[in-house]
């Protein structure tokens, strides 16, 4: 049995040596992978979506696979290695092969995503909105109404006392909402209801119960005004009206309501259509109509609540807002003003 030579200290740093130039060229391989982009010159940038409950391995390869970065093993190894395999968010965003490794790494992980702004106007209702994200290739008008009709009265204390076989129109809050293109309708209708339970305030519902009414009650009546005035002193005005109409026992009669009926938008509606049986024909039916007909911006669930008493009982809208205390007078100012 040979004994093996005792390693020489030359030969022992020679090791080293090779050992440190091997770990170098290691390192300097690692680092232009990771920090070296795919191409510095690119003028080309790609939407990347990142869907929810992916892993960073898939996304690695579809990154490779898009030309973006040159290994998913590299991508995947840097993820890990950093401890942030875990932080990457889903969501939309703008990739290039001019980005490192590391710099998308970084964008991911910060969540730094294409915003879509989505524009929700006072007065839309759920089949509006519906089409609005459908052009906006958020989801289907149908996702959406199907999302709309369902029971969120679980999670919002505000919904409890909205009929079950009510849908959500009256409560999805008109505003300006940002999505990161990986929504759900489910999404967006929650963050439509956490802005109106944020909207109206605990002074608000406060008062709502100081007066003997529901949250529902108050929105179905703003939802109304919202459909007929514009400025906050007309909305007061006409709220009192309605309220006014609704305990002398005498009809709504608003052309808003047949239009939710019909989906329509017709300023002045026709006779035959004031007969459709429906419980929200304000015409064939007094009081409020089943439910809210659109959804409300924060004036007028103010002018709901906070109504102006005057003396008139009807209002004509042309441009400016006609009152009128009697019907002759209401008569004469649309032969008037509607010429």
């Amino acid at each position: 049995m040979k004994i093996p030579k005792k390693i020489s200290q030359k030969d022992l740093k020679k090791i080293i040596e090779i050992i440190g130039v091997i770990l170098l060229v290691i390192f300097i391989f690692l680092c232009f992978e990771i920090y070296i982009p795919v191409n510095a010159a690119s003028h080309e940038t790609i939407v990347y979506t990142a869907k929810k409950g992916m892993g960073d391995d898939e996304i690695a390869r579809d990154l490779q696979k898009l030309g973006i970065i040159r290994s998913n093993l590299f991508f995947e190894f840097y993820v890990v290695a950093s401890f942030q395999h875990s932080s990457l968010q889903a969501g939309r965003y703008n990739l290039s092969p001019r980005m490192s490794v590391y710099q998308i790494v970084k964008k991911l992980v910060q969540g730094n995503v294409i915003k879509e702004t989505l524009v929700i106007p006072e007065g839309w209702d759920s089949r509006d909105i519906g089409k609005y994200l459908e052009s906006k290739h958020v989801c289907t008008k149908d996702e959406f109404l199907k999302v709309a009709s369902k029971d969120y009265s679980a999670e919002f204390d505000f919904l409890k006392d909205k009929p079950k076989d009510i849908g959500l129109d009256g409560y999805l809050f008109p505003d300006t909402y940002q999505a990161s293109g990986v929504e759900s309708c489910d999404d967006i209708v929650l963050s439509m209801l956490a802005n109106f339970d944020k909207k109206v305030t605990p002074e608000i519902r406060s008062e709502i119960v100081k007066q003997n009414k529901s949250i529902f009650d108050i929105i179905t009546m703003a939802s109304m005004i919202e459909k007929e005035v514009k400025s906050l002193s007309d909305k007061k005005i006409v709220s009192g009206i309605l309220w006014k109409r609704i305990a002398i026992g005498m009809p709504l009669q608003l052309d808003c309501t047949i239009n939710y009926i019909t989906d329509g938008n017709d300023p002045s509606v026709s006779i035959k259509n004031t007969k459709i049986d429906s419980p929200y024909n304000t015409y064939m039916y007094k009081g409020l109509p089943k439910g809210p007909i659109s959804n409300p911006g924060i004036d007028s669930i103010t002018a709901a609540i906070y109504p102006t008493k005057t003396n008139y009982l009807y209002w004509l809208s042309d441009g400016k807002t006609i009152f009128s205390q009697t019907l002759d007078q209401h008569n004469a100012a649309k032969a008037k003003y509607l010429k």
